[in-house]
């Protein structure tokens, strides 16, 4: 079986500590315009999910769920829907940033601004994200972090 497009981008960076923030909503979950709440009964993208699980396995990889919510509330909707659908995804590992927190800050800035805070240990940063804006705000302030669209995910 040929390996996925992911595995092989990761090729080069197999003698390097690799850490991989992704989204959630449009990369692992389905993005349904209008339902904004209700986590729980967003679809699966089980092929993506699949991808990531085998990746998360590798010794050079820390895996790590980069989400917006827009209500506190959606922190804990995010947590349960990871525990039954992506449960290797570990707990420590998954950043959910509530916009109501934050008072309503978009996304794009927020995860910018996380992004800007990881620490630069020597690991490759590499954040899998389905939007633009959010990829173009990272970018701006973080030009050392790897960019990748959601289509990594599509062999």
């Amino acid at each position: 079986m040929e390996k996925v497009y992911l595995e092989n981008f990761l090729e080069q960076y197999k003698d390097k500590k690799v850490k991989m923030f992704v989204d959630m909503d449009g990369v692992i979950a389905d993005f349904d315009f209008g339902m904004t709440y209700d986590y729980d009964k967003k679809r699966p993208l089980y092929s993506s999910i699949e991808k990531l699980e085998s990746i998360s396995k590798k010794d050079n990889v820390d895996l790590y769920i980069f989400s917006a919510t827009r209500m506190n509330k959606g922190y804990d909707e995010k947590q349960y829907w990871l525990d039954k659908y992506a449960p290797f995804f570990k707990k420590e590992n998954r950043v959910i940033i509530s916009r109501e927190k934050h008072d309503f800050v978009e996304s794009a800035t927020l995860k910018a601004n996380y992004m800007k805070n990881v620490e630069r240990d020597g690991s490759v940063l590499v954040v899998i994200d389905d939007d633009p804006k959010n990829l173009r705000a990272i970018h701006q302030s973080n030009e050392d972090v790897v960019l990748l669209k959601d289509t990594a995910l599509v062999d």
